[in-house]
């Protein structure tokens, strides 16, 4: 996917000078699927801004499990919490698809950062967005049970569904495969959903669906 500095909606405003000057602290790069943008732990340096693609957000825990958090779609910004900060990243983003992000200096943004305060906005809303985030991991992980993960998942990312593996999105909703394979033949079997064999997804029922969440 091609796009120019300009189409990036956090960086629209800036004057045709600064973005040249943001062209010069930053670059476009591609990753393929199961790349790693960046591990937890890793010193911050770079901010990033996903253009295309999915990335997968998680932590891993003692025993080496991964633990889903959320997965960013186009456009968001990605690692402005460490940068802003100066702490290592606290997870892991993996792609779960193909997909791009541009790179920017964090350090030699900042001047830009105190010329134009729309970017010191758009980097607020984006911190608001994780707090938001946060929350709906809590409900998510304490409130839900493995069905209603799976039908809130299906009503919300269903193109998402298709294109990933079972394995995948199990990982996603932390669950394992054997309980997704269950709930998605329970779902079938009501009627509710009906997948072909290209894992195409048709919501037959979606008030029954969106009852289980």
């Amino acid at each position: 996917m091609k796009i120019t500095l300009k189409e990036i909606p956090f960086f629209s405003s800036l004057s045709d000078e600064n973005i040249k000057k943001l062209g010069q602290i930053s670059c476009f790069r591609n990753y393929n699927a199961d790349e790693l943008l960046f591990y937890e732990g890793d010193e911050p340096g770079k901010l990033y801004i996903l253009v295309d693609g999915v990335l997968r957000l998680y932590k891993t825990d003692p025993k080496g499990h991964e633990i889903y958090i959320h997965q960013f779609t186009p456009i968001s910004m990605i690692g402005e919490l460490a940068n802003f900060e100066n702490m290592r990243f606290p997870a892991s983003a993996k792609f779960i698809t193909s997909g791009t992000v541009l790179k920017i200096e964090y350090s030699k943004l900042e001047d830009l950062l105190y010329e134009n305060s729309q970017i010191c906005m758009e980097i607020i809303k984006s911190l608001t967005k994780k707090v938001k985030i946060l929350s709906n991991v809590i409900h998510h992980e304490m409130i839900l049970t493995s069905e209603a993960k799976v039908a809130k998942f299906i009503d919300e990312h269903k193109e998402l569904f298709e294109t990933v593996r079972n394995n995948q999105i199990a990982a996603i909703l932390n669950v394992s495969p054997e309980t997704l394979s269950r709930t998605l033949a329970k779902l079938k079997k009501n009627s509710i959903i009906s997948i072909d064999k290209k894992h195409n997804i048709t919501i037959l029922d979606e008030k029954a669906l969106k009852s289980l969440f």
